[in-house]
């Protein structure tokens, strides 16, 4: 192995790849949040190849990273292709559907309070095009700013049981 390829494999990224089986790669973000990659990394009879893909990826997850999911992804995307991982597909992340609800009632709220997009913004501290990310469902953010938003609209952040 040369000095370069074992200086790369020493580097430690906060992003974690697994083989979960020969067909999928499961990657936990810097956050936490967790992606499968659709690519063939498991059925690699090479234990280095193996490891190296994986070191790969985990790379491109970190230097792509970012609360705006679906730049983070698009960018994630781009760079497996230029790197020669070769994959079929790439999940939105396991959490793409709560923002999108999160931020569903966010809009509902606002709107029904005939609240504009932009005063709520103003009001809660925050970039109006942030705002609009959120309520898209395209905006990866903290319990700081939902619940400024919620205290803007009246509400207060809370656990409460999944509705089934």
């Amino acid at each position: 192995m040369n000095k370069k390829l074992k200086e790369f494999l020493a580097i430690e990224f906060k992003s974690k790849a697994t083989v979960i089986d020969d067909k999928i790669v499961e990657v936990v973000a810097p956050d936490g949040e967790i992606f499968s990659l659709l690519a063939r990394i498991g059925s690699y009879t090479s234990e280095d190849t193996r490891e190296y893909q994986l070191h790969l990826v985990e790379y491109i997850f970190d230097k792509n990273f970012s609360v705006e999911k679906d730049i983070m992804t698009n960018n994630i995307y781009r760079d497996l292709m230029l790197n020669g991982v070769t994959f079929m597909g790439l999940s939105s992340g396991d959490r793409q559907g709560e923002r999108t609800r999160i931020g569903k009632k966010i809009r509902e709220i606002r709107e029904d309070k005939e609240i504009e997009a932009k005063d709520l913004a103003k009001l809660a501290n925050i970039d109006a095009a942030n705002l609009s990310r959120i309520e898209k469902g395209k905006y990866s953010v903290g319990l700081d700013i939902l619940s400024r938003i919620a205290f803007v609209l009246g509400y207060q952040m809370d656990i409460v049981p999944t509705q089934i």
